[in-house]
C-alpha cells in the first residue's frame, strides 16, 4: 500500500509500506493492505511505519523527522501531536502536526 505523511512544513514520507500504526483518538490502530476505508483523527503519539523491503533503497528521509526503530531496519517512527488519517483503495494519507 502507498503511504503519504504530510505536515505544514514538509512532505515527510511517500512510498510503499507493509503496514502503518497510528495513535487514534480512541487508541492505537494498524492498517494493512486492503484495510477498509477509514477516516480518523489522531492523538499525540508515534506513527510506526513498516517499510516494504524494496522501499528502503528508494527512500530518502530529507526532512530528518523520521527515526529508525531500534533493532529493526525496516521500521520508522514519526512523532505527532495530532492530525488526521485517511485510508482508501490502499492509499494512506496522514495530515500531521
Amino acid at each position: 500500500m502507498k503511504l503519504h505523511i504530510i505536515t505544514p512544513q514538509h512532505v515527510i514520507f511517500e512510498g510503499e509500506v507493509d503496514s502503518v500504526s497510528v495513535p487514534g483518538k480512541d487508541g492505537e490502530f494498524q492498517m494493512l493492505d486492503n484495510h477498509a476505508a477509514i477516516v480518523s483523527s489522531l492523538d499525540k503519539g508515534t506513527i510506526k511505519i513498516k517499510l516494504h523491503s524494496k522501499t528502503v533503497a528508494d527512500f530518502d528521509n530529507l526532512s530528518g523527522k523520521l527515526e529508525k526503530a531500534p533493532g529493526n531496519e525496516l521500521v520508522y517512527l514519526f512523532d505527532v501531536s495530532g492530525g488526521v488519517v485517511e485510508m482508501s483503495n490502499n492509499i494512506v494519507t496522514i495530515l500531521a502536526n
